[in-house]
């Protein structure tokens, strides 16, 4: 591998992301089908050691320091897009969409991701390279939404009230019914979205709100561009399959938002402080790491509270009078 900011470390991720996309789509999800447990379990543990393996070879090429750099953005990127399920599990169960199809507008879905996010981090570089004020910026704003997230409790996801969603069917033409997994259908000679086109939209717009959140989070944590875009697609990569395998064991994560409030707290904090001084990326990474394992470790052994037993009947309330 060469270091990071190479051209030919660019290209190389560029090919090796294209080569693993074209045989996830092309090969082992050519055909529909439903996601089912064991399959997305593979997939999982291979994100996760292709980041993993990918953190080791920057670890050979380019030191520890850049190192713990990639694991600590690709750490944060993931524990934070694990509110994106939600919002995935919401828009399908509102637009019915079939099982079957379900990972191929993950997929496009993805490959959105990889540009959208892609503008989003040159546009914070270039900010960032120009204004340095532009860091105290990033800081305040992931103090206030760490604030936000701590305080904000837990609220209903309604993908029908997303604005794009309604800028899209003011302005597309679409069917009622799915046609398989196309999501453009032709009838009477002009063309017309399918409901998974509309799907899709929503995920995208979706993740360019948890990008807003995400990228000055990374940002905190190291300034190279291609540690914060590569930790950032890994994540997201993986993120398909963690939809398929854990969605319903996310929801016993109890403890997991207040984490991730603190984390961006602390990166926050940390950017703010920079010119002063400096955190390590050692203590960083135990920081974040501590948050984040602990959150989990403390959701798996403390079970939710069981509500109160309702109140009896007043009995005298029921005799009648005598």
């Amino acid at each position: 591998m060469t270091a990071p900011g190479e051209p030919m470390a660019w290209v190389v991720f560029g090919v090796v992301i294209a080569v693993i996309l074209a045989l996830d789509l092309g090969v082992f999800h050519r055909k529909a089908h439903v996601v089912r447990v064991r399959e997305a379990a593979v997939w999982s543990l291979v994100w996760i050691g292709l980041a993993l393996l990918f953190n080791l070879g920057i670890y050979w090429r380019c030191g520890s320091d850049r190192a713990l750099e990639f694991f600590q953005a690709w750490l944060i990127e993931k524990a934070l897009s694990v509110d994106n399920l939600f919002v995935f599990l919401a828009a399908f169960s509102y637009f019915a969409v079939p099982e079957r199809l379900q990972h191929r507008v993950l997929f496009w879905g993805i490959l959105g991701a990889l540009v959208t996010r892609g503008l989003f981090i040159a546009v914070g570089a270039v900010l960032l390279a120009a204004f340095h004020w532009v860091t105290y910026i990033f800081g305040v704003f992931l103090v206030i939404t760490a604030i936000r997230l701590f305080f904000g409790g837990d609220e209903e996801i309604h993908p029908e009230k997303n604005p794009v969603l309604a800028i899209f069917r003011r302005f597309v033409r679409s069917t009622p019914d799915y046609d398989g997994a196309h999501f453009f259908v032709r009838r009477a000679g002009q063309l017309f979205a399918t409901p998974l086109l509309t799907v899709l939209v929503v995920i995208e717009a979706t993740d360019v709100v948890f990008a807003v959140d995400s990228i000055p989070a990374v940002f905190g944590v190291t300034r190279d561009v291609f540690i914060v875009y590569t930790s950032n697609i890994f994540a997201v990569l993986g993120l398909r399959a963690l939809c398929f395998l854990v969605a319903s064991l996310v929801r016993r994560l109890r403890f997991l938002k207040a984490a991730l409030a603190l984390v961006l707290a602390f990166v926050g904090g940390k950017m703010l402080i920079a010119d002063r001084y400096r955190i390590s990326d050692a203590v960083s990474l135990l920081v974040v790491g501590g948050l984040i394992g602990g959150a989990a470790l403390l959701s798996a052994l403390i079970s939710p509270g069981r509500p109160p037993p309702a109140a009896p009947a007043d009995a005298s309330a029921s005799q009648p009078p005598v």
